[in-house]
């Protein structure tokens, strides 16, 4: 087995650890809410974003990017567009439609946003 490069090697992080702690700064934010990126930026292809919803919290309907899902890591959300609606529970993970939507906190939440932006 070949030696890893220490300057290359993976560092884990704890998703659980990062939901409780935005979780927390939610629920002292007037909104209701925090996010925080895990990977990318808008230099990157592939995205990942923590967001934590207090219950009763949510991000108004927005426009999609083609390729995303959705992972709940706690709590239970609805996600929802015209015409159809999805309830999502911890440890549920769905495909994001690319079309318009919006995200509600039916109970305290915190979900992993994957994206994928190709360049234009």
């Amino acid at each position: 087995m070949a030696a890893v490069d220490p300057s290359v090697a993976p560092e884990p992080s704890s998703l659980v650890d990062l939901a409780d702690e935005h979780l927390a700064e939610a629920h002292r934010a007037a909104a209701g809410r925090s996010s925080a990126r895990v990977h990318g930026g808008h230099t990157r292809v592939l995205r990942q974003t923590l967001i934590a919803l207090v219950a009763g919290a949510a991000l108004d309907e927005h426009e999609s990017p083609a390729d995303a899902t959705l992972q709940v890591l706690r709590g239970r959300v609805r996600l929802a567009g015209e015409g159809w609606d999805v309830e999502l529970r911890t440890g549920e993970r769905v495909d994001v439609p690319p079309t318009r939507h919006a995200l509600a906190a039916l109970d305290d939440s915190a979900v992993l946003l994957t994206t994928v932006v190709l360049p234009a």
